[in-house]
């Protein structure tokens, strides 16, 4: 069996690369530190420049949108915490998102203004992460301690409410499981101020810092049409002057209420996406805020109305016969949405987060398919890798802020 494979191994490296002594061909991963998590590149090097790159990916295949259609859909919410397990409340949110849109049920707004403050406190966990690993792959180690010095902060804040702090499963298909708990607004708002002392101490170190400029300008640059055609989202998309943002152009929650700005750049390159990414901790913190003083406003509801689909509160369910016998069949043999197909998109931390969802009225979805941004990005990047030196190519996988979770779904 290892001889078969070394035979087709060999025959896909004859079929990409042309033999030729001048150059080499590279293994970058899986098992470098920086092929965040089971990444392979096979590269062309002429020298220490890349001539061609493949990105040959499955290393971490589980099969995620598979266990979907094998699963009722409350049962899988859990799961989608490990597509992107560095933002594991904008999994949970998309999917029941997408289960909402295809059902047609409205969520209580109390329950709106506490998803988007959880939407917006893993994104600042996950753009922390990204500042933190990025710095350490291009040799900044102090920014690493510093960065998850404040990402501990809003760790705190999202345990304090669900009890987790990587996969949070903090958000159910009709609303949130929990309303928020004692001093948590307060707690909150003390957070915000540190990771904006953070990210302040962070941009003084890297901003203007001379070797941090020559590794990330003019590193990865991908023009406007490029980042169109690629599929690109997020902040790999507004890098390239697109000012694209779906809680702008599509929004969803509370995000038509709120006050914010979209951080866009001409630039292209590393150090252009790398400043959109302090600029969008600036913006979490503001929507945040914003997102508190419209929490007052609201009932005490906290999910749907809608007993063919939704459990009923629990005090309904431990006093009342009928809601019982009605919990008791959705949790043992699930709901049974209307037949249809349905996409929702959302704006994860990463980019453009969908999930396609194909319903036969059956308790199991027909089919799921995740549309996740860091599959896009990864193919964008390999795409003008060429032309760049290898330690380049670190860099711009950094800059890329993939996770291998959701490219091999």
């Amino acid at each position: 069996m290892p001889q078969y494979f070394n035979k087709l191994q060999t025959q896909f490296e004859n079929v990409l690369f042309e033999e030729n002594d001048d150059k080499m061909v590279l293994n970058l991963g899986p098992q470098h530190p920086s092929a965040h998590g089971q990444l392979r590149l096979i590269l062309e090097l002429d020298g220490e420049v890349v001539t061609k790159a493949i990105a040959d990916i499955g290393y971490l295949h589980r099969g995620v949108e598979k266990l979907a259609e094998n699963m009722i859909y409350n049962e899988f919410m859990p799961t989608t915490d490990r597509t992107d397990y560095t933002a594991a409340s904008s999994n949970n949110h998309a999917f029941a998102y997408g289960i909402e849109t295809l059902l047609g049920i409205e969520v209580p707004r109390r329950a709106k203004v506490i998803r988007t403050i959880l939407l917006e406190l893993n994104r600042l966990t996950s753009h922390l992460l990204f500042m933190a690993t990025h710095a350490l792959d291009v040799g900044a180690m102090s920014v690493f301690l510093y960065a998850f010095k404040g990402r501990e902060y809003v760790l705190d804040m999202i345990e304090d409410y669900c009890g987790a702090r990587l996969t949070h499963n903090s958000i159910r298909i009709g609303g949130v499981p929990l309303d928020i708990p004692k001093n948590w607004f307060e707690n909150i708002q003390k957070c915000l101020q540190e990771v904006i002392q953070t990210t302040d101490l962070i941009k003084g170190l890297l901003d203007k810092n001379r070797i941090w400029r020559m590794r990330l300008e003019g590193v990865g640059t991908i023009t406007k049409r490029q980042a169109q055609e690629y599929g690109l989202s997020g902040i790999m998309l507004r890098g390239s002057g697109v000012q694209y943002d779906i809680r702008k152009e599509e929004p969803y929650e509370i995000y038509n209420e709120i006050d914010f700005s979209v951080p866009y750049t001409d630039s292209g390159d590393c150090y252009g996406r790398y400043i959109l990414y302090t600029e969008e901790v600036y913006q979490s913190c503001n929507i945040i805020l914003q997102a508190i003083q419209l929490y007052n406003d609201t009932d005490t509801q906290l999910m749907a109305h809608a007993p063919r689909y939704i459990s009923a509160p629990k005090e309904d369910i431990m006093t009342q016969n009928y809601s019982l016998m009605q919990h008791f069949v959705l949790v043992t043999q699930g709901m049974r949405p209307p037949k249809g197909e349905v996409y929702a998109p959302t704006e994860s931390p990463k980019g453009e987060l969908g999930y396609f969802i194909s319903s036969l009225g059956n308790p199991y979805p027909h089919r799921v398919k995740i549309k996740a941004p860091s599959f896009y990005h990864l193919q964008g990047m390999c795409a003008i890798m060429p032309g760049h030196y290898l330690a380049d190519v670190i860099t711009m996988i950094g800059n890329s802020n993939i996770v291998l979770g959701e490219v091999d779904r």
